[in-house]
């Protein structure tokens, strides 16, 4: 990262097809492409109640073994926006019978 004041963005190019499908990640910061990679999968119904969508820390399970929680941002954080794109028909058709199967599946486990 630049020293002083960056933008940083993430866009997820979507593969479609059904719930829980991969697609590519791209990594910006201050509008030029950084990195890209091949995410393989994706959640498909919901998350657990102690991981949440933490900024400028990792608070729950670590993405990865190499830090250690809660690997703290020492800089400072100014604003945070996330833009969510409308999905297609039968995506977020069958988002909501995964999310319905999810939830059947807790109930019926508790």
């Amino acid at each position: 990262m630049p020293a002083g004041k960056s933008t940083v963005r993430f866009e997820f190019a979507y593969d479609g097809g059904g719930i829980g499908k991969g697609g590519e990640g791209t990594l910006f910061v201050n509008g030029k492409v950084v990195a890209t990679g091949r995410i393989d999968r994706t959640e498909c119904c919901g998350f657990s109640a102690d991981e949440g969508a933490d900024v400028g820390a990792d608070e729950g399970t670590p993405v990865t073994e190499a830090y250690k929680v809660p690997f703290k941002f020492s800089g400072k954080i100014s604003q945070v926006t996330i833009e969510l794109k409308e999905m297609k028909k039968a995506d977020s058709e069958e988002s909501e019978q995964g999310r319905k199967a999810a939830m059947l599946k807790k109930g019926l486990s508790d």
